[in-house]
């Protein structure tokens, strides 16, 4: 037999049904310690919505400078607002291969970053259930309509072109469908993760296929993937030493060629991610001083550094700093904490 909820004397089921005079349940102050307004014996307290999943993978210590991470999110079952749904991403020397294994994704194309991003901003859905992305100069945002489980692979962009041979260049600020660019053997690779039971096997089986390509091509002088100042800085270093010739000029254009973008971007990055984690471990030691971090991290004051992390993310230092610990839609940077 269903359970019912009684009414006890002296109590009111709503404003209506009420005695004259008496003060509205809705109206009541929150000291009040009269009984409850509904009673139900034994009747067991709400469960608390399921929050998203957001995981991070380091790589297996062979594909450190391949592989930056693999990241995964999976919302099923969270309870989001739409404005929930949102996620930003900061500019990025990175190539990506992004799955889309459960609900779909649209690429919001509103001015950002000159002003945050809202849900009436145009979109463009991503119809391809596996993408290639290119590096980004400029921060991105995209949009959920619903529940969402996907994962990313994050490649450093030399990586991908000496195993694939396709230029980063060509794919800046582009999301393709990597069905229709990736040599057929990563296609069938990404088949394979698209199809494989969990999160777990989907890992193992990006490593198992990249591990044998990488060392294959691997430079001889190996690079820093962990920061991107070494990185970037192992870039010019091998550019230099491999280029038939050492001049300048075609130093830069070798590192373009490589990483689809040029040493200055690189170096801009480089120095706006030393800028991040400073800021976590400054926050750890309670000892956050933006000037002060501005002039140890290379910038020339502390405005410099606003200006070039509002261009790099749509948002000043502080602003992000308190958007990444309190907002749903900054969950990509959350990872790197």
């Amino acid at each position: 037999m269903s359970r019912m909820v009684r009414r006890l004397p002296g109590t009111v089921l709503n404003d209506v049904d009420m005695a004259p005079g008496d003060v509205p349940p809705s109206q009541r102050a929150a000291t009040d310690t009269g009984r409850p307004l509904l009673y139900c014996p034994d009747m067991p307290a709400p469960a608390a919505a399921p929050a998203p999943i957001d995981r991070l993978w380091a790589p297996r210590l062979s594909l450190s400078a391949c592989i930056r991470a693999i990241m995964a999110r999976d919302t099923r079952g969270a309870a989001l607002q739409p404005e929930q749904r949102l996620n930003y991403f900061p500019a990025t020397p990175l190539c990506s291969i992004a799955w889309t294994l459960h609900g779909s994704t649209e690429r919001v194309l509103g001015p950002f970053p000159q002003r945050e991003a809202r849900l009436d901003d145009p979109r463009e859905p991503v119809v391809a259930r596996v993408v290639l992305t290119g590096p980004f100069n400029q921060p991105s945002v995209s949009w959920n309509p619903g529940p969402l489980h996907g994962m990313m692979l994050l490649l450093m962009p030399d990586a991908l072109q000496s195993m694939t041979g396709l230029d980063p260049a060509i794919f800046v600020n582009r999301i393709v469908d990597a069905n229709g660019v990736l040599p057929p053997d990563w296609c069938a690779m990404c088949e394979a993760v698209a199809t494989a039971t969990d999160d777990a096997t989907r890992v193992r089986l990006i490593e198992d296929f990249l591990e044998p390509r990488w060392q294959a091509v691997r430079p001889r002088h190996g690079l820093d993937g962990h920061r991107y100042q070494d990185w970037a800085q192992g870039l010019a270093m091998r550019a230099a030493q491999s280029a038939a010739g050492r001049s300048l000029r075609q130093v830069e254009r070798r590192i373009k060629q490589w990483a689809g973008q040029p040493m200055r971007e690189l170096q801009g990055i480089g120095r706006i991610e030393r800028a991040f984690f400073e800021v976590m471990a400054a926050e750890a030691e309670d000892r956050l001083h933006w000037a002060e971090l501005a002039a140890d991290c290379g910038y020339a004051d502390q405005s410099h550094l606003s200006r070039v992390t509002r261009r790099m993310t749509g948002f000043s230092p502080e602003e992000l700093r308190r958007r990444i610990h309190g907002e749903a839609a900054f969950w990509a940077y959350r990872l790197w904490q």
